[in-house]
């Protein structure tokens, strides 16, 4: 398989973390989900997390984007610990984006009054909401799908939609989760192609997490593995898949992404 991804940030002569957690703990019940978790996202990196089915990677974003709280310890965004912000503020604020895996668009609404719908919320100056819908629509090559609903795309036009929804606002953080998921090797190819250029061409810090290891590794410059309530890996795509922990937890000894 070809790596989408031709360049990857191995190190910063600075490194600016424009998210931490420190010491994060979560439990649901009796159920311990996060023990003490501790890992930072710099600033312009894309940053990949995997593991198997529970072990806390959606958690991980519901806990950036305050839809949960921590049992303890911080999570920082820009240096600000941001555990008591609401929603709201951590959007606004701090321009955290983010792409769910299901939904995210409003079904009986075309592609264009969807765009039309956020637009007016999150853009101020209302001269240019039209110009800003217009620059999305053509960089997703979305122009003969604007006037129709958005419950008749398919899989692919739908998670460009939502992509394009999260960018309106033009986030600093991109939160994408299973973005990959239920989708064809050229529409996965496509979006792929669709995250490194927006590291490259807007700057924007994108944190992924899916089930497809190979597809994630081919675009992210760093991943970490989640396993047992632990991040027990974490590097660049050719360390984690020579990292026996990850092997033995996650990848298997056949594994292989090139």
């Amino acid at each position: 398989m070809a790596l989408i991804k031709k360049f990857r940030i191995k190190s910063y002569k600075q490194p600016n973390s424009i998210i931490s957690f420190e010491n994060v703990s979560l439990s649901y019940g009796n159920r311990l989900i996060l023990d003490n978790i501790n890992f930072k996202i710099n600033e312009g990196e894309i940053f990949g997390m995997l593991g198997p089915n529970g072990v806390g990677k959606s958690t991980i974003f519901n806990l950036i984007t305050g839809l949960i709280k921590p049992d303890s310890g911080q999570i920082k965004i820009n240096n600000t610990n941001v555990v008591d912000f609401p929603i709201y503020l951590r959007t606004k604020k701090f321009k955290v984006g983010y792409v769910p895996q299901y939904g995210g668009f409003f079904s009986d609404l075309t592609l264009y009054q969807n765009l039309k719908a956020i637009a007016e919320i999150v853009i101020n100056e209302k001269n240019s909401e039209e110009n800003k819908i217009n620059e999305l629509i053509s960089k997703f090559e979305l122009e003969n799908l604007r006037n129709i609903k958005a419950k008749f795309l398919s899989g692919g036009q739908k998670k460009k939609l939502v992509i394009a929804l999260s960018l309106l606002s033009d986030p600093s953080v991109l939160l994408l989760d299973e973005c990959f998921a239920a989708l064809d090797v050229l529409t996965i190819k496509m979006l792929q192609e669709i995250i490194v250029n927006l590291q490259n061409e807007k700057k924007i810090t994108i944190c992924i997490c899916d089930h497809q290891a190979r597809d994630l590794l081919a675009c992210v410059d760093v991943a970490m593995i989640l396993s047992n309530c632990k991040i027990i890996a974490e590097g660049s795509p050719s360390d984690l898949v020579n990292n026996i922990e990850a092997k033995s937890a996650y990848f298997g000894e056949s594994f292989s992404f090139k």
